[in-house]
């Protein structure tokens, strides 16, 4: 007998002896049973609705097809696997722990706190951790051999990426959405009044709570932040991390019932009342004001930005000259006025980058035309939240501005004249997944691979599973 086949015939055999009655118990009482052999790691059913379930969690449209699905990509895996281990590649402890810990405090965010996670997968954290620790590392070093297949690729030349835009069908070239060059005159309203006024507000809040008036009354009453006021101020059960830093550590250090003094973020102010911790995370409520501006505030900024845009249209002053002299926004205004990307420094944007004020002030323009003054935010590309949390775009400081639209490229599909970056990007994409497609291709033929009957009818995106 060849002895290079024995371990596959061994693990045939305990393949054909994973009847369902014989069969490992889970999740009180499912039957666990090996679903495939891929060389010499083995699939699990439980590993299957494993990962079925944390995409259930995490909000993932399933289908009757999402375990074909699945199935194929822990194949895939299992393939890069195999070889990591063979090519000795390895990952760090900690950078397994690190991912395990950001992937934990999302889940229980998910699922409204520890408890709830607990409940989710039928089984006690520590349980979780171990289950997902190992997963995890396979997935890490399934990256790396990713990589490693990937690394020894030369940069595309400007030719060959001429050569594979002419070869692709324009039907699968990207699409570029409508997009929008501007630039801005900013003027930000004098604070310290406004915020004295926010201070107070909060302050007489909060003496109202200590005195025995119910924070979430109060919460729905007064607070700015729609999405938690209705819910009279609650937040939800919540990783910290998730939280402006300024808020998380005012909240974290709370007992509950207990109320915070006010706290800034670059949302506004709020005070913060404890519901309940579980280690890093929490469940509050808070009540946010923001500085408002009075008409008179308001209406000194429109008129001498109304001032400065007269002397643009009578060509007294250009609008790139008044954006350098006069705009209070540091960023745009040494660009003479001209909006960039902070991570991409593109000058184009395309709508859902653009706060609905800044839209709404552009959206019957031409190339060209200045836009009437007004209100906006300094966080309009898609930074402050009011429940405390970065990321959402509805808030930021109040400013004044007008806009002046540059230039709108319209939507479509991307070309090697106006678009190179996407196209090489492209390219390159589809070079890196043509690679690691090849080598499964190849693993496939070379690899001793059974699936159980169950999944022998699924519609696989690769051929060569089923033998």
């Amino acid at each position: 007998m060849n002895k290079k086949l024995t371990p596959y015939i061994l693990l045939a055999v305990m393949f054909c002896l994973m009847t369902p009655a014989k069969a490992q118990r889970y999740n009180n009482g499912l039957i666990d049973k090996i679903i495939a052999l891929i060389g010499s790691e083995m699939i699990q059913l439980s590993t299957l609705e494993g990962e079925v379930n944390q995409m259930a969690l995490m909000g993932m449209v399933s289908d009757r097809n999402v375990r074909c699905r699945v199935l194929e990509n822990i194949l895939v895996q299992k393939i890069l696997l195999n070889q990591a281990k063979l090519d000795s590649l390895e990952v760090s402890e900690g950078t397994v722990e690190m991912e395990l810990e950001n992937r934990i405090q999302e889940w229980k965010t998910q699922a409204g706190g520890e408890k709830g996670l607990e409940d989710y997968f039928k089984k006690p954290l520590f349980r979780i951790k171990q289950d997902q620790r190992e997963m995890l590392r396979e997935q890490l070093l399934t990256m790396e051999m990713r990589r490693k297949l990937q690394s020894d690729l030369p940069s595309l030349t400007p030719k060959e990426v001429e050569k594979f835009y002419r070869q692709t069908d324009t039907d699968s070239l990207p699409i570029i959405p409508i997009q929008y060059q501007l630039r801005q005159i900013v003027f930000y309203p004098s604070r310290e009044e406004a915020v004295l006024t926010v201070r107070e507000e909060l302050l007489n809040l909060r003496e109202r709570v200590m005195k025995g008036e119910n924070f979430g009354t109060l919460a729905v009453m007064y607070s700015q932040d729609p999405g938690s006021a209705q819910r009279r101020g609650e937040l939800g059960m919540s990783a910290k991390q998730i939280f402006w830093p300024a808020f998380a550590d005012a909240a974290i250090l709370l007992k509950p019932g207990q109320v915070s003094q006010i706290v800034e973020t670059p949302d506004g102010f709020h005070i913060i009342q404890m519901i309940e911790k579980e280690g890093d995370m929490f469940n509050a409520r808070h009540i946010l004001r923001k500085p408002k501006f009075g008409s008179d505030v308001r209406q000194k900024a429109y008129n001498k930005l109304d001032s400065l845009k007269k002397l643009i249209i009578n060509d007294s002053l250009s609008f790139e000259m008044a954006a350098s002299r006069f705009s209070m926004d540091p960023k745009s205004s040494r660009n003479n006025g001209l909006l960039a990307d902070e991570n991409t420094g593109s000058t184009f944007f395309e709508k859902d980058q653009l706060s609905p004020a800044d839209f709404n002030a552009i959206r019957n323009l031409k190339p060209g035309d200045i836009s009437l003054p007004y209100e906006s935010t300094d966080f309009g590309s898609g930074v402050g939240m009011s429940a405390g949390r970065p990321n959402d775009g509805s808030s930021g400081n109040t400013v004044y501005k007008i806009i002046k639209l540059e230039k709108i490229i319209p939507a479509h599909t991307a070309n090697l004249k106006d678009d190179y970056p996407v196209i090489l990007e492209f390219a390159t994409n589809q070079r890196l997944n043509d690679v690691v497609e090849r080598f499964i291709t190849e693993k496939q033929k070379s690899t001793y691979i059974v699936i159980d009957p169950l999944f022998q009818g699924c519609t696989f995106q690769r051929s060569g599973w089923v033998k």
